[in-house]
């Protein structure tokens, strides 16, 4: 059985409130006017939402419930909602009446629901990863044609920018680096040397594309990495900014080996 976790269903207090409207009735005289008076529209006037008042821990409470149970309705995508009939459903199962749907009906219509809602976010997750997954991969195909540029087995690729003539790291020491992560439309999505402060991390604690060009470079050396999506962060999205099946690009200084 499908369960949702961590839903509050929260009481949605609507009210109703009406505008009246006065018009100016015009007496006519038995004598026909010398110009003619044309009647005012009138305007109406809407009425403004009374401001909801927090008088106790319960309100409060109440408060709480609606609200997070709005972000969690939006944050799974989900529009739309008829809050007549959420209000009216909510209102009668906190006073045990009779619900349009049983607890077993809506339980099983939430199940089917959802499941359809997160079979059409795959898809659209599938198509979009197909066109980002060939893109980087005719990036890299026209990238390794490049005068200095390497390509070793993987199908990692990388140019020397600056040669160190350090030691270089194994798998199990931990480096101190500087970086420029982007897409490869350039687009930014992390980067050390805009924070101004490099980074330290274990050599087999990072994508295997960092894992196996560490391991190349010696230490004061500053590489340009270009790593396909099967080194990197393969079917999976890394964060907002980086979607599935990207290719990455990064400039990456190694300092040092910390000891």
């Amino acid at each position: 059985m499908y369960k949702l976790e961590k839903i509050l269903l929260a009481g949605v207090v609507c009210g109703i409130f009406a505008a009246t409207q006065t018009f100016a009735q015009v007496t006519k005289k038995p004598v026909k006017p010398a110009t003619t008076v044309k009647k005012a529209s009138a305007t109406p006037v809407k009425a403004a939402t009374a401001p909801v008042v927090l008088k106790n821990q319960m309100d409060s409470l109440s408060a709480a419930i609606g609200v997070s149970f709005s972000n969690s309705v939006s944050s799974q995508g989900i529009s739309g909602i008829n809050t007549d009939v959420l209000t009216k459903t909510i209102s009668a199962a906190l006073k045990g009446g009779k619900t349009v749907l049983s607890t077993d009906e809506a339980n099983s219509f939430l199940q089917g629901y959802f499941e359809k809602l997160s079979a059409v976010k795959q898809k659209e997750m599938e198509e979009k990863g197909a066109v980002v997954r060939v893109e980087g991969e005719k990036f890299l195909e026209e990238n390794k044609k490049k005068p200095g540029v390497t390509t070793t087995e993987s199908g990692l690729q990388y140019s020397i920018i600056k040669a160190g003539e350090g030691a270089k790291p194994t798998d199990s020491d931990k480096v101190k680096t500087h970086y420029h992560g982007t897409l490869i439309n350039g687009t930014v999505f992390d980067s050390s040397v805009e924070r101004g402060e490099p980074i330290e991390f274990p050599v087999n604690g990072v994508i295997k594309g960092w894992t196996e060009a560490l391991q190349l470079m010696p230490v004061g050396s500053k590489w340009k990495l270009f790593i396909p999506y099967q080194l990197a962060y393969g079917e999976r999205a890394a964060g907002p900014q980086i979607p599935p099946y990207s290719a990455l690009v990064f400039e990456v200084e190694l300092l040092e080996i910390v000891k």
